[in-house]
């Protein structure tokens, strides 16, 4: 019947495939139409967000474990919800985010969250609760008093992100993997505390030099593709594939004897294997957020020399190297704002693009919507005219969450750490309860 149509319409191939392209045009231009429609939306909704940066005072008589940091994260952080077509796709209300900040200014170490304005008694009354002593009050954000990147101004810039170097569902090492050195009740001089060593180098900066630590979460709605099914899966699903994936090799099938035609699955865990299957499992119990970690140095030309930047720029890389557990995952820095060939920046005006970038995402606490040319990881070819560094989505735990971002005990001594007496600090009165 088809041979008929096309010898009476005098169709050839190629007339037929371009018919058969008018037809199903449509399709995808309307998929592209609906994206656009939903990007629009989105931002015009975030423009709407007003923002609040909140200073954390930390009190010098810290004796709780990151365990007080998990239940801030849990309580404050983790507003779970699900959107529904018109929320997600007409109103564009996203799901709501919220950023971490470890800053030093000068070799002065700052905690900071930042926070949507509406949201902020909650914040403030979960980090009361968890540490009576400290002091939370309103400040300036610190991160516009630097002028925007230049290449022939005052400042050098760097900034970079980090992705877990393996799966999401492979953990870092946590302060429980420390042993029972983190436990409330041990002796702050006998604590080993992991964060330690980041807020000594925060605090060794000379005057002149800055950097920034940023840590963006919200709840966990990342999906991953199942190679079991096709389909996309969440968080929990994909962990539970990823451990048949990697037992798969010692489980065997056993039949039923007593119920026929039933078969049973025995799994022999080898001994290598246990810390990783362990690891996993105990972290599947936990509350997960989405995260995007991103970290800046910055250095004034006029107080500190390009050898002072590059030194800084360098062990900014490895500011996270305490967190590394061979076995199971570490964090590995992407989108660094260089290029290490000089035929990856072959018109010398990419970087200075970056470099902007990197400024104006942290400024923003831009991650989980990034702008339309930035949500697309070009291929290579064209990132040397238009390099996209799409931010990487990973998965942390509250306990990993703790790990990296808590208020740090006695046992950090840093000279340029500002704490408050425990005693002049107290909750304001009129908080909501």
């Amino acid at each position: 019947m088809i041979q008929d149509f096309l010898n009476t319409n005098n169709f050839n191939a190629i007339q037929l495939l371009l018919v058969t392209i008018g037809y199903l045009m449509p399709i995808p231009l309307a998929y592209i139409a609906f994206q656009l429609w939903h990007h629009y939306r989105t931002e015009r909704f975030i423009m709407g967000i007003k923002w609040v940066l909140l200073e954390i005072q930390v009190p010098r008589d810290v004796i709780k474990s990151p365990a007080a940091m998990e239940l801030i994260f849990t309580n404050a952080f983790y507003h779970q919800s699900k959107k529904g077509f018109w929320e997600q796709f007409i109103i564009g209300a996203p799901w709501m985010w919220f950023s971490l900040e470890m800053v030093s200014v000068d070799g002065r170490v700052h905690f900071y969250v930042r926070t949507p304005s509406r949201i902020r008694d909650l914040v403030e009354t979960q980090i009361y609760a968890q540490y009576p002593q400290a002091k939370v009050i309103e400040v300036d954000d610190y991160a516009f008093n630097i002028p925007q990147y230049k290449k022939d101004g005052d400042w050098n810039i760097w900034g970079c992100e980090f992705n877990k170097k393996k799966e999401d569902f492979l953990p870092i090492r946590t302060y429980k993997n420390f042993g029972d050195d983190m436990k409330t009740g041990i002796k702050e001089e006998f604590k080993i505390d992991p964060i330690t060593p980041t807020i000594e180098f925060l605090g060794s900066l000379p005057k002149g030099q800055q950097m920034w630590i940023q840590i963006i979460v919200r709840q966990n709605i990342k999906m991953y593709h199942s190679h079991h099914t096709g389909k996309h899966v969440d968080f929990y699903d994909a962990a539970n594939e990823f451990m048949d994936k990697i037992l798969a090799p010692y489980t065997r099938g056993l039949k039923d004897d007593s119920d026929a035609g039933r078969f049973g699955k025995m799994t022999a865990i080898p001994k290598q294997l246990e810390p990783v299957i362990k690891a996993v499992t105990d972290h599947l119990g936990l509350i997960h957020f989405d995260t995007g970690i991103r970290v800046m140095t910055l250095s004034d030309k006029r107080l500190c020399t390009e050898e002072q930047f590059n030194n800084l720029r360098r062990s900014a890389r490895l500011i996270f190297r305490q967190y590394s557990q061979p076995f199971s995952n570490e964090f590995n820095r992407i989108n660094a704002t260089q290029f290490d060939a000089p035929w990856s920046d072959p018109t010398g005006l990419a970087l200075d693009k970056v470099k902007k970038r990197m400024l104006d995402f942290y400024r923003l606490r831009t991650f989980f919507h990034p702008p339309l040319q930035n949500s697309i990881k070009y291929p290579a070819i064209f990132s040397i005219f238009f390099p996209s560094h799409k931010p990487e989505i990973i998965v942390l735990s509250t306990e990993e969450l703790a790990t990296i971002f808590h208020f740090p005990g006695m046992v950090s001594e840093t000279p340029s750490f500002k704490r408050i007496e425990s005693k002049i600090a107290k909750p304001p009165s009129n908080l909501p309860i």
